[in-house]
């Protein structure tokens, strides 16, 4: 009884061995399998890498499905997928009107083995161009016209008729592009113009004294032709005419809700 029970211990014993030492049956190394995607046919018998044994599998699927081989990981390392740099940013797709650029980047190696998988190879902003191959656009699109959000406390304001009860209203968009004449404004007057940077949003306010006469809204804000898409208009900063660009118009606001280093007239 002695022994019978002495040679129980020494098998458990063992098995508790086994079990910590690790795996002694063929893997993915010894069966020469690392596939993609769900594969059901690559598949091995031995010890898992959750310490169970039985079918086991190399493929990458068994990363979520957690049923890999003890030595999946060694033997079939993630790779992440690696990108090139981008490239220049093309020129606008069409001239004398406000439209996008591009540039892309390639692959330099897919990913494998449940590796992350690849970003986004092609990226848009905005442009325009007042120029095309004949010469000066024969009708450029008119930019609206901007400054910094400060000068309206010291604005002088247009007489407006007491019959018309306009109050203003803000525009929000998001700048996609700006030329380099911008971060090159050092004056006293034109350093607000440092603050602009492609992807903010930004909150331009029409009060009155902007109004056109007759006109219920300010230029280049784009109401006339809003029609509810997100449209790219241009805009050019007042003093300081290299400093021009072209944004997305978000939508209109009837209160400004941008930082004050975000917040522009319309003149």
């Amino acid at each position: 009884m002695r022994v019978r029970r002495s040679s129980s211990v020494l098998l458990l014993f063992l098995s508790v061995i086994l079990f910590l030492v690790g795996p002694c049956q063929p893997g993915c190394r010894e069966t020469g399998q690392c596939c993609t995607g769900r594969d059901p046919s690559c598949f091995s018998k031995g010890w898992r890498s959750d310490r169970t044994f039985g079918t086991c599998y190399c493929d990458q699927a068994c990363v979520s499905t957690l049923d890999c081989c003890h030595d999946y990981d060694s033997a079939c390392p993630a790779l992440s997928c690696v990108v090139s740099e981008w490239t220049s940013w093309s020129g606008c797709a069409e001239p004398c009107r406000a439209t996008v650029r591009r540039r892309n980047r390639t692959i330099l190696q897919e990913p494998l083995n449940a590796g992350n998988p690849c970003p986004h190879l092609e990226e848009h902003a905005g442009c325009a161009e007042y120029w095309s191959q004949h010469g000066n656009c024969h009708n450029p699109p008119v930019p609206a016209l901007i400054i910094s959000g400060g000068y309206g406390n010291a604005r002088k304001k247009r007489d407006i008729p007491d019959s018309i009860d306009i109050t203003g209203y803000c525009v929000q968009f998001q700048l996609t592009s700006l030329t380099k004449g911008c971060q090159q404004s050092s004056g006293p007057h034109t350093q607000w113009m440092q603050h602009l940077r492609e992807g903010h949003r930004v909150c331009v306010e029409c009060q009155p004294p902007a109004l056109a006469v007759g006109q219920t809204h300010c230029a280049g804000d784009g109401e006339e032709n809003d029609g509810g898409r997100r449209q790219s208009l241009q805009w050019q900063a007042v003093g300081n005419p290299r400093c021009r660009g072209v944004w997305r118009r978000v939508g209109r606001l009837e209160a400004c809700s941008c930082p004050t280093a975000h917040s522009f007239l319309f003149i």
